[in-house]
């Protein structure tokens, strides 16, 4: 549990930077709170940091269930491809949008991987 642990705890850190960058541009776009549209800048930093919420709902238990019923140690393997989809994605959505693609199916693949593993290790560990 010590390396999906240890991955969800950086996606969390990813997550809190990608969350500081939204406060950064809220100041430096003049978007000020509550508001959530603006500038168009500040809007995908805005839209990076929702959908990174959004798919760590699924990637945290993803995360806790396929390292205890599938495996400790390959958990690393779509645990780590999650963090580094949701990077080319931010990088690639703040800067193109249009170019975010890659990084969406990489982040999505790697919560396919952890939930339908889970569930095939749930059943077979009831079975």
């Amino acid at each position: 549990m010590e390396y999906s642990t240890g991955l969800i705890l950086i996606a969390i850190m990813q997550y809190m930077l990608f969350t500081a960058q939204v406060g950064m541009a809220r100041g430096k776009y003049g978007v000020v709170a509550p508001s959530t549209t603006g500038h168009e800048t500040f809007e995908r930093f805005y839209r990076v940091q929702m959908n990174t919420l959004e798919q760590l709902i699924v990637y945290i238990p993803g995360m806790v269930a396929f390292g205890l019923f599938v495996s400790a140690v390959w958990v690393v393997i779509p645990g780590a491809l999650f963090i580094i989809g949701r990077q080319i994605y931010a990088y690639a959505y703040v800067n193109n949008p249009s170019k975010r693609t890659l990084g969406m199916v990489i982040g999505f693949l790697s919560n396919v991987t952890l939930i339908a593993g889970s569930f095939a290790g749930v059943v077979m560990h009831i079975l």
